[in-house]
């Protein structure tokens, strides 16, 4: 009997490491896919609906070169969502902890896998009262990737089963063969007034102007679409272009 356990320990154990090593290589190969991808340029145009805050649609061009350089170019007043937008799959995944193929893949179309992990919540711009409120405070996040192009198509983050945000990009063939978003939309329900608190310092990062927003309830709730057009892919980007900081 204590031969038949150890086992079915070993087993599992033997299982739990070959399915951390496919998270692995699936997060490693996203990267690679959107390391293919040396610089673009595209036009963005962001509609927002949040209650209490007014803008109205607004049009962006969009300077990207790797590693990390980033260009963002508006007239008058904007603002761009920081969250996930412009960070690389491995980037998003370091601020998880562990990371393993979530069970409910299986039902999921062809092509798809998720993966769950629990956010380090000192990687959020939240300030906690005390080391217990932070201890208790346990969002988790689960990415839905692609495995046919190995981009990332869906990002939720929930607490316990609660949605707290949700991010869909859909993406499509531009400028010859590169696969991008065409749409991506970041739908916000926040009752929680700790990390309301956080999404609204994220709605409200302005882009050339830190002015602050008019969201005083504890509560967010609404919907940003971006859709990206005219893209120029993998043609050079001067240095100048960027801003030196």
């Amino acid at each position: 009997m204590k031969f038949l356990v150890t086992i079915l320990i070993v087993s599992q154990a033997m299982a739990n490491h070959e399915e951390d090593d496919y998270a692995k290589v699936i997060i490693e190969k996203t990267e690679s896919q959107y390391r293919s991808i040396k610089d673009y340029q595209v036009k963005m145009t962001i509609s927002m609906k949040i209650p209490a805050f007014r803008m109205p649609k607004k049009k962006y061009t969009v300077f990207f070169k790797q590693p990390d350089k980033i260009e963002i170019k508006s007239k008058g007043f904007g603002l761009l969502p920081r969250t996930g937008m412009f960070t690389s799959p491995s980037e998003n995944f370091d601020n998880l902890t562990d990371v393993v193929i979530d069970k409910n893949s299986i039902n999921l179309k062809e092509n798809r896998v998720i993966l769950s992990g629990n956010l380090i919540v000192d990687s959020l711009a939240i300030k906690m009262p005390n080391d217990y409120a932070k201890v208790t405070f346990k969002p988790t996040v689960d990415v839905t990737i692609d495995t046919s192009q190995w981009v990332i198509t869906g990002v939720v983050t929930k607490i316990d089963t609660i949605k707290i945000m949700q991010i869909n990009n859909e993406y499509g063939f531009v400028d010859g063969d590169h696969f991008l978003p065409v749409r991506s939309t970041v739908e916000y329900f926040v009752k929680d007034a700790r990390i309301s608190k956080w999404l609204k310092k994220d709605i409200g990062s302005f882009i050339g102007n830190q002015q602050k927003t008019d969201i005083q309830d504890d509560m967010v709730k609404g919907k940003i679409t971006v859709l990206y057009n005219r893209y120029k892919v993998n043609r050079g980007i001067d240095e100048s272009v960027f801003k030196k900081n």
